[in-house]
């Protein structure tokens, strides 16, 4: 049987190449204008899955 992929995890998290899951960091949606440059600046990077949520991400991610 076909394993479905989770659609909001897809939409969320990308695979690099070597196999490790990155997603975008929070906090850079709205109510922009009140937060500083310095604070917004590294949230221009993605950031690492922690180990200990990757494996259940890695079961909605079945293809990936």
């Amino acid at each position: 049987m076909k394993l479905k992929t989770h659609k909001g995890a897809k939409w969320r998290i990308k695979v690099t190449g070597t196999g490790k899951l990155r997603r975008m960091k929070t906090g850079r949606r709205h109510l922009l204008t009140g937060k500083s440059s310095k604070s917004m600046r590294p949230k221009r990077r993605s950031a690492a899955i922690a180990p200990a949520v990757e494996e259940r991400l890695r079961r909605l991610l079945p293809y990936q």
